[in-house]
């Protein structure tokens, strides 16, 4: 597995898999190190949004925070969601809404505490009726390998 941290300069090599791990970041858990700890085995770049460190002082980190998530969610080649319970998330609720309706895949968790679960179970089911919104980071992280193993053996990997 190949770590990428945001706003770290990455450079993706041909039919290199990458994932983007998406959720919340400000006012929740530091879930993000334990679903990448989930998913250390598998051969693929994870883009994680979440910085060890944010220098609140300095007045562009929000701009390159934004355009780095914008363009490694254009360049990863799968896009997962964590919606924790303790914020609404507003901007992972923009970035799901944009993606669901792409071809890209797209795997979706929520914890059962979530606020606005029925309103994502809901809306994917419109946008993506095959796909199983699950309860657990761990279930999140079964989803995500199942996913690639099931890709690997058709040879269907996303451009």
């Amino acid at each position: 597995m190949k770590y990428i941290e945001a706003p770290n300069d990455y450079l993706l090599k041909g039919n290199e898999l990458s994932l983007f791990v998406a959720g919340g970041i400000t006012g929740t858990r530091q879930w993000q190190k334990e679903f990448v700890k989930m998913l250390s085995d598998l051969d693929i770049t994870i883009f994680n949004p979440r910085r060890e460190n944010f220098d609140v002082s300095d007045t562009t980190a929000a701009e390159k925070q934004i355009k780095w998530e914008f363009e490694a969610l254009e360049d990863a080649s799968y896009i997962s969601f964590w919606f924790s319970h303790e914020t609404l998330q507003p901007i992972t609720l923009y970035e799901l809404g944009r993606w669901s309706t792409s071809e890209k895949p797209v795997l979706v968790g929520c914890d059962p505490k979530y606020p606005r679960l029925q309103d994502v179970k809901i809306q994917m089911s419109l946008a993506r009726p095959d796909m199983v919104v699950v309860d657990s980071l761990e279930k999140l992280a079964d989803q995500v390998r199942e996913t690639f193993l099931k890709d690997f053996v058709h040879n269907k990997f996303p451009s």
